[in-house]
């Protein structure tokens, strides 16, 4: 047992007012806590309901670093199950995705479970005849987690039985999947274009850091959005400008820019840059969007979901979303110091396919590891894991706008686009949901 196992007060200290020790990013202890606590306690995206569209259609993927499956059952409803066999442990869905039909096999011994993961059938099942079989944990079959909840057709889980609801964990923050929906005419979205996969050498949280911290884009990919954007300013007069420069450029606005553009954190640990406007705001218009939105909302009601350009919403611990391009990244620990990078796409339903043809273009130019700007972040990412190692400093610093009177876990609450509060919101979450299981179970000891 190391200093930090069953030692909430250790943890916690781990998390100042505005400062957050190394150990959080560095300590492969505190990795194996957050897989046991924080991604238990918390509500985790698995999947969207667009990737299990018929009865018997799975998809595979882990919870922290469990791994489950999603699967629509009979009834049509969507289950999420351990993905392993109540038998010997074997993984039962080793694809990616598929179909099972009505039920899952196992492919060691043939076990088979139904698509809620009750038991189905064993071979030679009189061996277990008077065995009292029918009373142990494996007659219940793959274990299915209790706690599931489909929001506008996205798939989130909490692992442990016990803890904060859906509604109440993620609050006001849901508004960010509202306005990404309603975004389509028809209020519907599909999972499109593949997914863009690859790993990054650092802690998983460095990369959750990083989507609000606004401070970085003009130093750390000057030399790739600035040289284009430099580029650009170069040609003719009059030039018609191309998509890529529209979704290059502005990732080297100015601090002003940025400064001014806002934010706003909820509880939990949500939050989002971009509350006035963001580098998504001065996009050209596709021919016929809007006025299919305002045939689908009203001139009104279509102005406002149009008019919301959130740049990166964090729904804490490891999703992050772009509403106004229909993007969405997850960030999967895989160990202190390595975490895999997913970044999906989104069709509108019933939107001009102009805008699908932007959205590829973005997750490309933006967030494939070949990309000229995704590349920037992993160098320093990198760098700071590798450094963090060092001696002489312990504490990360996110002192940038502190105020000591500034909200804890109230609504919400906006400020400026620079404030680095995001970062301390998700580091106070971090240390709640880190604890919150070990004080119950410290409770339940002495009763």
């Amino acid at each position: 047992m190391g200093r930090y196992t069953d030692n909430p007060a250790a943890i916690r200290a781990l998390v100042r007012e505005a400062e957050v020790h190394k150990d959080t990013y560095v300590d492969p202890e505190i990795f194996d806590l957050e897989m046991q606590h924080l991604f238990a306690n918390t509500w985790v995206y698995v999947g969207h309901a667009s990737q299990v569209p018929n009865k018997g259609d799975f998809y595979t993927t882990t919870v922290g670093t469990e791994p489950v499956v999603m699967v629509r059952h009979s009834d049509d409803s969507i289950r999420v199950l351990f993905n392993r066999c109540p038998h010997k442990g074997v993984k039962v869905a080793a694809e990616t995705c598929g179909n099972t039909g009505k039920f899952f096999r196992c492919p060691y011994h043939a076990w088979t479970f139904k698509t809620d993961g009750s038991l189905l059938s064993i071979p030679l099942k009189k061996g277990y005849e008077n065995t009292g079989f029918e009373c142990c944990e494996a007659s219940g079959g793959m274990a299915a987690v209790q706690a599931v909840h489909v929001y506008r057709d996205f798939v989130f889980c909490r692992l442990s039985p016990e803890g904060i609801s859906f509604e109440d964990y993620f609050g006001q923050s849901l508004s960010t999947i509202d306005f990404m929906v309603d975004r389509s005419p028809q209020g519907k979205l599909e999972v499109v274009g593949g997914v863009l996969r690859y790993i990054n050498r650092c802690n998983w949280k460095m990369l959750v850091d990083n989507q609000t911290d606004t401070t970085h884009p003009m130093v750390v990919h000057e030399s790739s959005a600035g040289t284009a954007a430099s580029t650009w300013s170069r040609v003719p007069a009059g030039t018609p400008k191309p998509m890529a420069v529209e979704v290059f450029t502005p990732f080297v606005s100015s601090y002003e820019f940025f400064d001014e553009s806002g934010l706003r954190v909820w509880p939990n640990g949500h939050g989002h840059d971009g509350v006035g406007r963001s580098i998504h705001s001065d996009y050209s218009g596709i021919p016929g969007y809007t006025e299919a939105m305002v045939a689908a909302y009203g001139e009104e009601r279509a102005k406002a979901i149009l008019g919301e350009a959130r740049h990166n919403t964090i729904l804490f611990p490891n999703l992050t979303m772009k509403g106004p391009i229909q993007t969405m990244r997850l960030f999967k620990p895989i160990a202190v110091d390595k975490t895999l990078v997913e970044s999906w796409t989104f069709r509108l339903v019933g939107a001009p396919d102009k805008l699908l043809e932007r959205t590829l273009m973005y997750n490309r130019l933006i967030n494939a590891p070949t990309s000229v700007v995704a590349h920037d972040d992993t160098e320093v990412y990198e760098r700071a894991q590798e450094a963090l190692k060092s001696r002489g400093r312990d504490w990360m610093n996110l002192y940038r706008s502190y105020d000591p009177k500034e909200p804890r876990n109230e609504a919400h609450f906006e400020t400026n686009g620079t404030n680095e509060l995001q970062m301390r919101n998700q580091m106070r979450a971090w240390a709640h949901f880190m604890t919150v299981s070990m004080e119950r179970k410290s409770e339940g000891s002495a009763a």
